[in-house]
């Protein structure tokens, strides 16, 4: 993992920079789509809350591709694609049960993803714009945490799942702006 950071070549920060731009562009048209459908499972708000994750294991493979690319490797992400993979899973089987288990499969996820995303952060560091990636971590474990207390609620929602990625995105934004710019090539 340190090869990464000791040795990153200068196409490491661009090719991040644009994974997290899109990213947080995804999270912040997904979290207005699913805020507009979070009081019930209906069709649209069943197909966003699997899209989701969906796209996070899109974005982790773009991610380990731009690493192994560049001499580097990436085991947190390879851990994320796992996490997020049964994710998917455990939200299609959720979904046919209700709200509260939703909400359980999503904090539940929150939690690994967050402490994989702490880890990722630290050992990217030294590339700058990492700060805010590690801080989202921390705060996708307190999230997911949270969201599994709300399912045993009286009245549980998908609506904080929306304020939580749209979150998530403006930290992906954040880290592409703070990134060390890319060194020209002479």
């Amino acid at each position: 993992m340190d090869t990464l950071v000791s040795t990153a070549p200068p196409s490491v920060p661009a090719t991040l920079r644009k994974l997290y731009v899109g990213r947080f562009a995804f999270a912040a048209v997904w979290a207005g789509l699913l805020f507009a459908t979070a009081d019930t499972l209906g069709p649209l708000s069943v197909a966003l809350l699997l899209i989701y994750p969906l796209f996070d294991v899109a974005a982790a493979v773009v991610d380990v591709r731009s690493a192994k690319a560049n001499g580097g490797t990436a085991p947190a992400l390879h851990v994320n694609i796992a996490i997020s993979s049964l994710a998917v899973i455990g939200l299609a089987v959720a979904v046919t049960s209700g709200i509260p288990d939703v909400l359980r499969i999503w904090g539940a996820w929150a939690v690994a993803s967050g402490l994989v995303q702490l880890v990722a952060g630290a050992v990217r560091r030294a590339l700058g714009g990492q700060w805010p990636m590690i801080i989202s971590g921390a705060i996708s474990v307190l999230a997911g945490t949270s969201f599994i207390t709300q399912a045993g609620s009286g009245d549980p929602t998908l609506v904080n799942l929306a304020g939580y990625a749209f979150l998530g995105g403006v930290f992906f934004l954040v880290s592409a702006l703070r990134l060390k710019p890319t060194r020209n090539r002479a």
